[in-house]
C-alpha cells in the first residue's frame, strides 16, 4: 500500500470541505484533522471523515503539510490573515482554498510567510453527502495559482477526479457570477414554477416539470439562445398578457401576507428573451411595453 503523501487539514467541514477531504483521503492522503463549528458540520465530518479528529485551528495548522480552506467567501481573507499572524504556518506549506470568487491574492498573507497558495473551485453544487464523490468525476475545476504552482493545482484536480481549467486572478468574479447566476437563479425559477403548479392542485409539481425542464436544459446547454421557444419568441402578445395577469393574481396571494415575486421574475427574464428574439420592431415594442408595465402595489 502506498503511504500517504500529504497530511491535509480541513478547515471548514461544510458541504465542500468534508467531501473534498474524503476524496483526497481516498487517494492516499492523510487527513490530520478537521475544524467544524456547527452540529451539522460535526455530523458531516463524522460521516465523511470517520476517525479524523476535530481540532482547533492552531492544532490543524501545526500538524498539516497542506491546509484545505473551505469556508464562506467573506471569511476567507480574515482566516488567511489570522493564520499568518499566529506564525504557526511553516514555510513551504501548501494552502488551498475552494472559493469561486477569489484567486490567490486573498491568501497573500500566507504566501508572504512562505506558503504555496492555490485556488481550486469545482463547478458543481455540493450536497455534503457521499453522493458528491461520484459527481466530482469529470467535474470542471477552475484553478488559479502562480505559474510555478499550477502543476500542483492540476495534480490535485486529477486526484479529485476533475478536469482543470486555468483561470486568471482577475477573471474569477465574472466566472463565479456566471455559475451563481446559472445555478442559484435556476433554483429560484423552478421553485416559482413549482409553487404556481402547486396552487393549481398538481400533487407533484417537480415530476410534472421534469420532462419539460430536462429537455430545455439540455437544448440550452447545446445551443444557447437558439433553444428559446414560447410566446415572446413567437411575438404572441395576447399570450404574454394572459401570463402576466395570471402571475400578478398569483403574487397578490403570496405566502404569509408577502406579495409574491414570480411576476417580476417573469418580466425580467421575458425581457431578456425578447432581446434575443427576431421580431418585427412593432411587435417587439408591443411586448416590451407589456413587460415594462409593472402593476402598482396595493395598500393593505
Amino acid at each position: 500500500m502506498t503511504p500517504p503523501r500529504l497530511g491535509i487539514g480541513v478547515i471548514g467541514a461544510g458541504r465542500v470541505g468534508a467531501v473534498l477531504g474524503a476524496a483526497l483521503r481516498a487517494q492516499g492522503h492523510a487527513i490530520t484533522g478537521a475544524y467544524a463549528v456547527s452540529d451539522a458540520s460535526r455530523e458531516r465530518a463524522e460521516e465523511l471523515l470517520p476517525g479524523v479528529p476535530l481540532l482547533d485551528l492552531p492544532a490543524i495548522v501545526e500538524r498539516s503539510e497542506m491546509l484545505l480552506l473551505a469556508v464562506p467567501d467573506d471569511q476567507l481573507g480574515p482566516l488567511a490573515a489570522g493564520i499568518a499572524s499566529t506564525g504557526l504556518a511553516p514555510g513551504g506549506q501548501l494552502v488551498v482554498h475552494t472559493s469561486g470568487r477569489f484567486g490567490t491574492e486573498v491568501l497573500a498573507p500566507l504566501a508572504d510567510s512562505g506558503s504555496a497558495t492555490l485556488a481550486i473551485h469545482p463547478a458543481m453544487t455540493f450536497t455534503g453527502t457521499r453522493a458528491d464523490l461520484s459527481r466530482l468525476i469529470g467535474c470542471p475545476m477552475a484553478i488559479t495559482a502562480a505559474p510555478t504552482f499550477l502543476p500542483v493545482a492540476g495534480a490535485l484536480v486529477v486526484e479529485l477526479g476533475g478536469e482543470a481549467v486555468v483561470l486568471a486572478e482577475g477573471d474569477r468574479p465574472l466566472y463565479h457570477a456566471s455559475l451563481a447566476h446559472a445555478a442559484n437563479h435556476l433554483v429560484v425559477l423552478v421553485d416559482q414554477a413549482r409553487e404556481a403548479l402547486g396552487r393549481l392542485g398538481i400533487d407533484d409539481p417537480g415530476a410534472y416539470l421534469r420532462p419539460l425542464l430536462e429537455a430545455a436544459l439540455e437544448e440550452s446547454l447545446r445551443h444557447g439562445s437558439k433553444a428559446l421557444t414560447g410566446p415572446v419568441m413567437r411575438g404572441d402578445a395576447g399570450t404574454v398578457t394572459a401570463h402576466l395577469e395570471a402571475l400578478d393574481d398569483l403574487d397578490l396571494t403570496g405566502v404569509a401576507g408577502e406579495r409574491g415575486d414570480t411576476g417580476d421574475t417573469y418580466r425580467a427574464l421575458a425581457l431578456a428573451a425578447l432581446s434575443r428574439a427576431t421580431l418585427p420592431e412593432s411587435t417587439r415594442a408591443q411586448i416590451r411595453d407589456l413587460l415594462e408595465d409593472r402593476p402598482t402595489t396595493e395598500d393593505a
